[in-house]
């Protein structure tokens, strides 16, 4: 970051320290666990709506986003035109649901229903997804702060991973809160800049932009055609449907936010408000992506220098400069989307407002992994401490314990990051991985809400078989052309929507088999259970 002047160095040295002073002074009231994990319900619900708001919008919707309409066309924006109907389930039926339980994580009540082992299942694949959401948000932040500072993306990481995991373990819940209440308008605020120096870079203004994208169709929002072997608009809008209904039904992030408002009332206006925020949000990244797509149609000869980063980052360091043209030749749009937004910002925002616009970038990160390793520690702390090792530990080690789990989980988290460099698209890499781990903890929690006849054996054998399909749909790919008759036919954004079904459908099936043969008494007594 030397080569940036010092005003900029100024401005993101005060947004971070400005962080972490918060963290600070929540930290003095930072005593207890209920107040880590939940504020002690004591936060506004608008201030919960901008957190959740803050949550969504991370530097995958800040970097990916972009990077998927200027490779793509606006597909990915079906994902969130799908929120809505989402919302409106999880305000129907599952605020009320976890306000009534009192339960702190979300994963509780599965044990009441089912038994240990769905509890623990819930658990493992939350912790997977949140260390492939983390993974993927500390790339962003590697991808974006490599290009305006020329530092190796491995140090960036580890520099970013280090000040988050300060900040995240002094503030708890309620600096969580605080923080992405601020970073929800840095973010905003950053978008819009970044927008606005676009449109004044480009020659023709908005006119050129709407002509270039519609030449080359980068307005599409997908076939309408009932394709689901691809991205087709149906696809998306199934997979977002289903993601979103385990975003605010089932992921610890959102349910925990849900018990830091002081009623069930003030958390349904708090997910609404998120929601509202984040589909005008999300389609402005689509726009800016279509806008850099024309400003490098304009402007071809930058494009080569990008073209050649990408390469020199997915080669080995021995690889010949031969071995590096080739590569260089045969990247598309899609293969350097991630790359553009960075680009445009070295060469084209003016010295004064780079400050500002990695302030925003740091806000979408930082909002995200904070959260995201709250949850972590609070679920890790909850469901697998205080059920399997000590039940009743004192107020202080449990403090402790929730410190030190916070600090485990971003490491990894890190780690997770620094494994993914090279990916072709953060966008893609996340949701592939989140529709993989999200799936069995979604048709296992609809099945128990649901079907309430459903015991523990029918909902285990449901899980095993849904389990083998994801894993099926996953890696079948994989499998030579001899078994290419083998491999899943349908895009990966539909595991999520195949896995969830086949728990929920074959463990309903299996329901009604079982009380198709018992007898009346038998059925009351499992009714009653």
């Amino acid at each position: 970051m030397k080569n940036l002047p010092i005003f900029d160095l100024a401005v993101i040295a005060a947004y971070l320290v400005a962080m972490v002073l918060v963290g600070v002074y929540f930290s003095r009231k930072n005593k207890n666990a209920d107040q880590f994990t939940k504020a002690s319900g004591l936060i506004p619900g608008w201030a919960t709506g901008l957190s959740i708001y803050a949550t969504f919008l991370s530097s995958n919707t800040f970097l990916g986003v972009p990077g998927k309409a200027f490779g793509g066309n606006w597909n990915s924006f079906v994902f969130s035109l799908s929120m809505p109907l989402a919302a409106y389930m999880a305000s129907r039926f599952f605020v009320p649901f976890y306000r009534q339980t009192g339960e702190i994580s979300a994963y509780t009540h599965l044990e009441h229903r089912f038994g240990p082992w769905a509890r623990t299942y819930a658990v493992v694949c939350f912790l997977l997804t949140q260390l492939a959401r983390m993974g993927s948000i500390f790339l962003g932040i590697a991808l974006s702060l490599q290009a305006l500072t020329g530092f190796s993306m491995q140090m960036i990481m580890v520099v970013m991973g280090v000040c988050i995991i300060i900040y995240t373990v002094l503030g708890g819940m309620e600096a969580v809160i605080w923080t992405e209440v601020v970073q929800a308008v840095v973010k905003t605020f950053g978008a819009l800049l970044i927008l606005y120096l676009i449109v004044q870079a480009m020659p023709g203004g908005v006119t050129s932009i709407v002509d270039i994208g519609a030449t080359h169709d980068k307005f599409s929002l997908g076939t309408f055609s009932p394709d689901f072997s691809q991205s087709s608009f149906w696809v998306v809008l199934l997979y977002g449907f289903f993601i979103n209904l385990n975003n605010f039904g089932m992921d610890q992030n959102y349910i925990q936010r849900y018990h830091t408002t002081a009623s069930a009332k003030e958390a349904s206006k708090s997910l609404w408000l998120c929601v509202w925020l984040y589909v005008p949000a999300s389609l402005l990244f689509f726009v800016i992506g279509s806008c850099l797509f024309a400003y490098y149609q304009v402007h071809p000869e930058f494009i080569d220098a990008i073209k050649q980063k990408v390469a020199l980052d997915r080669l080995p360091a021995t690889a010949s400069a031969a071995e590096v043209a080739r590569l260089v030749t045969s990247l598309q749009p899609a293969d350097y989307g991630d790359k553009v937004m960075p680009h445009f910002m070295v060469t084209n925002v003016p010295p004064g407002l780079m400050g500002l616009i990695i302030s925003a970038i740091l806000s979408a990160a930082m909002s995200t992994i904070s959260s995201g390793m709250n949850a972590s520690a609070t679920v890790f702390t909850e469901d697998i401490y205080k059920r399997y090792f000590n039940p009743n530990p004192s107020p202080k080690k449990l403090l402790a314990l929730l410190h030190l789990s916070t600090v485990v989980v971003g490491v990894m988290g890190l780690a997770a990051g620094l494994a993914m460099i090279g990916v072709k698209s953060i966008l893609d890499a996340w949701w592939t991985l989140s529709g993989i781990f999200a799936a069995g903890m979604l048709g296992l929690f609809l099945l128990g809400l649901i079907s309430r006849r459903t015991t523990s054996h029918e909902a285990l054998t449901a899980t095993a078989i849904g389990v083998l399909v994801i894993l099926w749909m996953t890696f079948s790919g994989n499998l030579p052309d001899e078994y290419g008759y083998l491999r899943n036919p349908l895009h990966s954004n539909m595991i999520i929507v195949v896995g969830t079904l086949t728990i929920f459908l074959i463990g309903v099936l299996l329901t009604k088999l079982k009380n198709g043969r018992s007898t009346p008494s038998e059925q009351t007594a499992a009714m009653a259970k």
